[in-house]
């Protein structure tokens, strides 16, 4: 035990070889998920990179000018099966409008290609934000290795992106508010993660990169406005119906994907109505905490880890994959550990929370216990903590 709350048993040697080993196997692993493919599908018949299938569709139906089309989930499925085969199972597009221009930009490439494109580029822009977040050559193993990089390469998802804008924005907040503000405001792309932003800004003072943010979301609905039509709009609120309904509340995506207090309650067997309840108290304290810690004068790395975290703890919809978003959290908190010291067991449960995404599918799957969002929970905790003792370490010297 006294290894675990010190941290010692974390060397430099030692988390170097847990990388290079996590590293290795997601290797090996991707390389088996390619060398067993056939086609553009992989060996159990779904696209490589499942869930990019739903971006390149959307795109194909941009490019055809049909930008409506994707919302509809029955052409939305003829465009994936036309693409992919007739038994490709469906991956439904949720997103707003304004992602339809990324979609549409990468429809424009050969589907490997556009996949490869996709991953290589926005896992650049993580691999950055985290350098700049914690700037030390060693960060770079320690950002490829976690478990998430992995899972979201697997789905072909947009984790990368998301983490590379809400931890580039944070890093730049204080420098170069407007570039900031940008970064934050492009998060429109996935709003359930940008919630609790503007709360912060708007706590801390941020005003100029809480009014770039909102004209960098004004200025995108209107582009998309004006290169969709209001048809594509309607058609994006009307399926956020079904959405809610099935995704959401029955669950077609599986709770135990979903990294949310919403989804640990339907996991466990509760209703929807818990479901919501829970997840309403939770966003109420959560939000709490983010305004008073971002008023207050407390170290700005505290801040920014809360707000990731709180910012993932705010939303019922949080996929394993999503927990890459988690990664520039990680970083903050270990920027100011390096900095300040580490606190009894902290280094520990730091380790935790960065392996969590490896098993956290399985385990909410066969033991029904949410570890990802246990995970997310201790990340959030150990900030505000970090928090209030800093407070109290100020209030004694004072």
């Amino acid at each position: 035990m006294n290894g675990l709350a010190s941290g010692n048993w974390l060397t430099a040697e030692r988390l170097r070889a847990y990388c290079l080993i996590l590293i290795a196997l997601a290797v090996i692993a991707l390389g088996t998920l390619l060398a067993t493919s056939k086609g553009l599908n992989d060996y159990q018949g779904r696209p490589l990179g499942t869930d990019f299938s739903n971006v390149y569709a959307a795109g194909k139906y941009v490019l055809e000018g049909k930008p409506a089309a994707p919302y509809d989930w029955p052409l939305q499925h003829k465009k994936e099966q036309e693409i992919f085969g007739e038994q490709t199972p469906f991956y439904g597009w949720h997103y707003p409008p304004i992602f339809l221009f990324l979609a549409a930009a990468l429809a424009l490439f050969p589907y490997l290609a556009a996949l490869a494109v996709w991953q290589a580029s926005t896992l650049a822009l993580y691999l950055l934000s985290i350098r700049a977040i914690l700037p030390r050559a060693a960060i770079w193993l320690p950002a490829l290795a976690y478990p998430a990089v992995l899972i979201n390469i697997a789905h072909g998802h947009n984790g990368f992106l998301t983490a590379a804008l809400i931890g580039g924005g944070l890093y730049l907040l204080r420098s170069k508010p407007v570039a900031a503000g940008i970064l934050l405001g492009l998060l429109i792309y996935k709003p359930q993660f940008g919630v609790l932003i503007p709360l912060a800004l708007a706590a801390g003072g941020y005003w100029r990169a809480f009014v770039a943010a909102g004209l960098t979301v004004l200025a995108l609905c209107a582009a998309s406005y004006v290169a969709f039509g209001i048809e594509t709009w309607d058609a994006f609120r009307d399926s956020m119906t079904l959405t809610r309904e099935i995704v959401l509340e029955k669950g077609d995506t599986g709770f135990h994907k979903i990294q949310s207090v919403f989804a640990a309650v339907r996991l466990l067997g509760g209703s929807a109505g818990l479901a919501y309840a829970a997840q309403g108290i939770v966003f109420v304290t959560v939000a709490a905490f983010v305004f008073r810690l971002w008023r207050g004068n407390r170290a700005f790395a505290l801040k920014a880890a809360a707000l990731i975290a709180g910012s993932m703890l705010a939303t019922p919809y949080l996929l394993d994959y999503d927990l890459t978003i988690a990664a520039p959290a990680i970083a903050f908190l270990a920027a100011h550990g390096l900095n300040k010291g580490f606190a009894p067991y902290e280094k520990s449960l730091l380790a935790f929370v960065f392996i969590a995404p490896l098993l956290t599918r399985a385990i909410a799957e066969h033991m029904l216990l949410p570890l990802g969002l246990i995970a997310v929970l201790l990340l959030f905790s150990i900030a505000i903590k970090r928090a209030s003792e800093s407070k109290t370490a100020s209030a004694g010297a004072g």
